[in-house]
C-alpha cells in the first residue's frame, strides 16, 4: 500500500516534468509567427510562405509519425523524447542561422520532426503514469503546456525580435529546448511496472493494429486536427487582424497572449469536468463550436479582443477530453502504433491548413480571411468526433 502511494504522488511529479518540457515544444511552434514582422521583410517572404514555415513544424509527422510510435516503444519513451528534444535545439539553431527561404525551410523540418517524436512520447508517458484513472485531467494538464509555451513566445521572443534580432529570438527556442532536455534527463523515470518483459511483449505487438484500431485511430485524428490546427491558425493570424484594428504590434501579441495564457486554467478544468461528468464527447463538442463562434465573432464582431479573450476560456472544455479519446479504447500494448496513426493524420491537417489559411490571405488581402478557415476547421472536429465513436464498438468488442 505504502508503494502504491508513492506511485500516486510520484505520477503528479512526472505529469508535471512532462508539462515544463512540453512548454518549449509551444514556444518553438510559436516562434516563426512571433518573429514574423521582422523575418518576413528581411528573408523576402509571401505570406504563403510564412505559412508553410509554420506549417513546416507539423508537416514531417506525416511519414515520422507511425514510425516514431513504434521507435519511441522500441527506444523507451524517455529516450525518445531525448532524442526529440534534441533534434528541436538543432534545427532551431539552423533557423537562426538561415539567409534564404529554403535553408530556414530546412531547419523547421529538423526542429519540427523532433517535435513530433516528443509529443509521441509525452503522450505515451502520461497515458502510462494515468492508465485507467484521471486521464482526461492529466491530458489536459499535458496539453496546456503547448499554448503556455506559445503565450511565452508571443509575450517575449517579438519584442526580442524587434529589439535586437529575429536570429536571437529563434536561438532563444533552441535554448528553451536544451532545457527540456535536461529536465528529462533528471526527473523523469517511468512507472514502476513498465517492466523489461512488459516492453518486449509490447515490441513484439507494437505495429499490429486492427482495422477498426486504425480507422478509431484516424477519426480520433480528425478531431483532434480540428481542435489543433484551427488554433494554430488563429494564433498565427489573429496579432494581424488585432493591428489591422489600431493595436500596436505588441498590444496585438499581449492580447492572444492572455487568451493562450487562460488555457492553462480551462483545459485542466475541461479535463476535471470530463472525468467526473464522464461526458467527455459532450464537453469535446461544447468546446469546438463554442470556439469556433468565438473565431467568427473576432473576424466580424466589435471588440475581437473581447472574442479572444472568451475563445481562451471556452476552448478549454475539447483538448483535455479530446485526447484521452483513443487511449481509453485502444491497449497499452498497441497504444503507440495507434497514436502514430493519429499524430500521422494530425500532422497533415495542421501542416496543409497553415499554408491554406496564408493563401486565402494573400489572395483577398482581408487579414481576417484566415480566421474563417480556422473557424471551419474546428467546427469540424465534431464530424470526426461522431465518426469516432461509430467505429468504438468494433474495438472493444
Amino acid at each position: 500500500m505504502a508503494e502504491l502511494d508513492r506511485s500516486d504522488r510520484r505520477r503528479w511529479l512526472m505529469l508535471g516534468t512532462v508539462f515544463f518540457a512540453r512548454i518549449s515544444t509551444g514556444v518553438q511552434f510559436q516562434s516563426v509567427a512571433a518573429v514574423a514582422p521582422v523575418m518576413v521583410p528581411e528573408l523576402h517572404l509571401s505570406y504563403t510562405q510564412l505559412g508553410w514555415l509554420i506549417g513546416l513544424f507539423s508537416l514531417p509527422g506525416v511519414v515520422v509519425a507511425f514510425p516514431g510510435g513504434a521507435a519511441g516503444q522500441r527506444l523507451g519513451e524517455r529516450r525518445a523524447a531525448v532524442v526529440g528534444l534534441s533534434l528541436m535545439a538543432v534545427g532551431a539553431f539552423m533557423i537562426a542561422v538561415a539567409s534564404t527561404f529554403w535553408m530556414a525551410m530546412a531547419g523547421r523540418i529538423v526542429s519540427g520532426t523532433g517535435g513530433i517524436v516528443v509529443n509521441l512520447a509525452f503522450s505515451k508517458m502520461v497515458a502510462a503514469w494515468f492508465s485507467g484513472r484521471e486521464m482526461a485531467t492529466a491530458m489536459g494538464v499535458m496539453l496546456t503546456a503547448w499554448p503556455v509555451g506559445m503565450g511565452i513566445a508571443l509575450l517575449t521572443l517579438g519584442s526580442l525580435a524587434q529589439n535586437d534580432s529575429w536570429r536571437t529570438s529563434i536561438g532563444m527556442s533552441a535554448v528553451a529546448a536544451v532545457v527540456a532536455l535536461a529536465s528529462i534527463v533528471a526527473i523523469y523515470r517511468d512507472p514502476a511496472r513498465s517492466t523489461r518483459a512488459t516492453s518486449e511483449v509490447t515490441v513484439t505487438h507494437s505495429l499490429r493494429l486492427s482495422r477498426a484500431e486504425l480507422t478509431a485511430a484516424v477519426m480520433a485524428g480528425l478531431t483532434w486536427t480540428g481542435i489543433n490546427a484551427s488554433l494554430f491558425v488563429f494564433v498565427s493570424f489573429a496579432p494581424g487582424v488585432l493591428v489591422e484594428s489600431g493595436y500596436s504590434v505588441g498590444r496585438a501579441g499581449l492580447v492572444v497572449s492572455l487568451a493562450l495564457w487562460m488555457t492553462l486554467v480551462s483545459m485542466p478544468v475541461g479535463g476535471y469536468v470530463a472525468d467526473r461528468t464522464k461526458r467527455n464527447d459532450e464537453m469535446v463538442a461544447l468546446g469546438a463550436i463554442a470556439m469556433a463562434l468565438c473565431m467568427v465573432g473576432f473576424a466580424f464582431l466589435p471588440a475581437p479582443a473581447v472574442w479572444c479573450l472568451i475563445g481562451g476560456v471556452v476552448v478549454g472544455a475539447a483538448p483535455g477530453p479530446a485526447m484521452s479519446l483513443l487511449p481509453r479504447v485502444v491497449s497499452q500494448e498497441r497504444l503507440s502504433s495507434a497514436l502514430g496513426v493519429y499524430y500521422s493524420v494530425f500532422y497533415a491537417g495542421a501542416a496543409v491548413l497553415q499554408p491554406v489559411a496564408g493563401f486565402f490571405l494573400d489572395a483577398s488581402g482581408w487579414p481576417a480571411a484566415p480566421i474563417l478557415v480556422a473557424a471551419v476547421a474546428m467546427a469540424s472536429t465534431v464530424v470526426g468526433l461522431m465518426a469516432f465513436r461509430r467505429i468504438v464498438p468494433q474495438v472493444i468488442q
